[in-house]
């Protein structure tokens, strides 16, 4: 029998033939992906879709610190960060990182995903528990799922559902969450969730993706501000890939925390460094901060000032806690012929629908930037009231 044949039939099918009907579904459902290649001067376009939420991305001591990095040590890293793919310039933005956030030490990553899952499934080892947060990002999910632990999802920012989890738990545990949720940018209960996890004896990983340099005194984040940092229970992921314009993750904790990841976690091991123009434009952003903390206040400003003039226009926008705005959609297909309108106008928002979003609510997804001017926030409110669903 051919090896493509059914095994009953024995009719001869190719092997990927069920993907024709997955594509059908999602045509019908309204969810097809498509990618949509970007110009390099952004076709004037005023963006509200990105994650460069300190406008740093394109910044001439940002792009000066990535192409002198790679005029220096060159265009990729060479190899794992075990072999070959760790320069004086990754310790230096570990070091840096690290003081920056307060904590004891940090581990720079190819991304944030691989630090999302090189925390979980390292920190997470056979016998032990995870309570997972259900508005975690995917990386934290797919982490939670690799990880040789038993997983428990509990309910959204609900602090004594990991109280009652961790109860009827005995053993090592751990709890995962973000510290600011992408979809909706609301920001989860770091302080009552960190007492939970000490009553207990369990650890705090947070994700601190869409807090950095936005949240806490001078841009240092969420765990920061909630006085965490720097806590011998707390462990922070991060990306460099929002607030500092770059590409590439990291993870910060004690020191202990740090040297088990780089012995046991697949993702820091088994990967690529980061290349070094992506470790050098951060490293530049990070200092820019340092110098100039308002643009974090102000990235905070301009998302207020965005949902205050959207919801004066009658729409259903949630109340930003960092830097996301979220804008509710009737439907995913009104939802994507809305930010189509936008984009027609002038306007990139973000379009976030299932089965992305683990609500099955359509949205709008605007990010606020720290170097948007008042005139465009009034201009962002005036297209997207104007092509809104009726």
């Amino acid at each position: 029998m051919s090896t493509n044949s059914h095994p009953v039939t024995g009719a001869t099918r190719a092997p990927f033939d069920w993907l024709d009907e997955q594509a059908g579904l999602r045509a019908d459902a309204g969810l097809v992906r498509t990618l949509r290649p970007r110009a390099a001067d952004a076709g004037g376009l005023l963006d509200l879709a990105s994650n460069d939420y300190l406008g740093l991305t394109r910044h001439p001591e940002v792009t000066e610190g990535a192409a002198a990095a790679a005029r220096r040590w060159g265009g990729g890293a060479t190899g794992s960060r075990l072999v070959t793919g760790s320069t004086e310039l990754h310790a230096e933005l570990e070091r840096e990182l690290a003081d920056f956030c307060g904590f004891e030490a940090a581990l720079v990553f190819s991304s944030g995903y691989a630090a999302n899952l090189a925390a979980v499934t390292a920190l997470a080892p056979h016998g032990s528990l995870i309570v997972s947060d259900a508005g975690n990002h995917a990386s934290l999910i797919d982490g939670c799922r690799l990880a040789r632990a038993a997983t428990q999802v509990v309910p959204h920012s609900d602090p004594e559902a990991v109280r009652k989890t961790l109860d009827a738990h005995d053993g090592p545990a751990v709890m995962v969450s973000d510290s600011v949720f992408s979809v909706d940018g609301d920001a989860a209960p770091l302080v009552e969730l960190a007492d939970v996890c000490r009553e207990f004896g369990a650890g705090l990983i947070v994700d601190d993706a869409h807090g950095l340099g936005v949240l806490g005194d001078g841009g240092r984040g969420a765990p920061h501000a909630a006085g965490l940092a720097g806590a011998a229970d707390t462990v922070v992921t991060l990306t460099l890939s929002k607030s500092f314009g770059s590409q590439g993750g990291a993870v910060l904790g004690p020191a202990k925390v740090i040297d088990h990841l780089v012995n046991a976690a697949r993702t820091f091991i088994f990967d690529t460094g980061l290349a070094p123009a992506a470790a050098g434009a951060a490293l530049a952003a990070l200092r820019l901060l340092r110098r100039e903390p308002e643009r974090a206040a102000r990235a905070r400003q301009v998302a207020a000032e965005l949902h205050r003039r959207l919801t004066a226009e009658g729409l259903s926008a949630v109340r930003p806690d960092a830097a996301v705005v979220s804008v509710r959609a009737p439907a995913p297909e009104s939802a994507v012929r809305w930010a189509a309108e936008c984009r027609a106008a002038g306007l990139a928002v973000g379009c976030f629908r299932p089965p992305s979003v683990p609500d099955g609510i359509s949205r709008l997804r605007l990010t606020a930037r720290a170097d948007l001017t008042d005139e465009q926030i009034a201009d962002a409110v005036r297209v997207i009231s104007r092509t809104a669903p009726r």
